[in-house]
């Protein structure tokens, strides 16, 4: 049986309430798997798979074995960066999502694809790399540090240009990649970017010299991330951006 994936573009939508969402359709996937296995071929039910694009209000995340110490600001200083602080249930430690950043959340079932979970976060990175070559932006992962990186220049540091961050549970996955287009970097000043505090962080505007189409980079990273992952896209919806 052929499973498709529905992809849905949210627009700017509030972190939790798009966590709600994802967590909605992460359980009916898993419910509709377990119901699947006792049942024969003629009765199984549909499952689909989903990819959902959207951009979150100022937002700081945790993830599950990440340090809270790496948040170097307060609750009162949150307040005032009009930002929210969020501990969540995906893997890695403390990020930031905010208005011109794409975050991407694949909510898959790997099983179904063929997909153990370190092959899976390696082609959702050379998706974003491969997208940003279209832009002359040479990328690249690395072997000790999950994310899409950037190489050290004469005047510049070694810097992540996009964070990812999964959950994966009897082989379905939630959570996903935040890619920075033109993001304000200045909220990254307030943590330790992935626990890292050795490490930049920078976004395309600041490396391009301007601000890029986001309905094409949406266009762009969604061809990309169907290639690679070899999903059957059933359903699109224009981006709302």
């Amino acid at each position: 049986m052929d499973v498709y994936t529905l992809f849905t573009d949210l627009g700017s939508i509030p972190y939790l309430k798009a966590l709600e969402y994802q967590e909605k359709l992460f359980n009916e996937i898993l419910h509709i798997k377990k119901c699947n296995e006792e049942l024969p071929q003629c009765e199984k039910q549909v499952q689909y798979n989903h990819l959902l694009f959207c951009e979150h209000p100022h937002v700081y995340t945790l993830g599950k074995s990440g340090d809270q110490s790496n948040l170097l600001i307060d609750s009162i200083q949150l307040a005032a960066k009009n930002a929210e602080f969020v501990k969540t249930n995906r893997g890695g430690d403390i990020t930031y999502h905010g208005p011109g950043q794409l975050v991407g959340y694949p909510i898959l079932d790997l099983e179904g694809l063929h997909l153990g979970t370190k092959q899976y976060i390696e082609k959702m990175e050379d998706a974003i790399i491969l997208t940003l070559k279209e832009y002359g932006i040479n990328a690249y992962r690395k072997s000790d540090a999950i994310g899409v990186w950037l190489a050290e220049t004469a005047d510049k540091s070694e810097r992540k240009i996009a964070a990812i961050g999964v959950k994966i549970s009897r082989q379905v996955s939630m959570h996903g990649f935040a890619l920075n287009i033109s993001t304000n970097m200045d909220y990254f000043n307030f943590i330790n970017p992935c626990g890292f505090i050795d490490k930049g962080v920078t976004s395309m505007e600041k490396e391009l010299g301007y601000i890029p189409d986001l309905k094409e980079i949406k266009s762009k990273i969604l061809n990309h991330l169907v290639q690679q992952l070899e999903l059957n896209l059933y359903h699109f919806e224009e981006p709302r951006n």
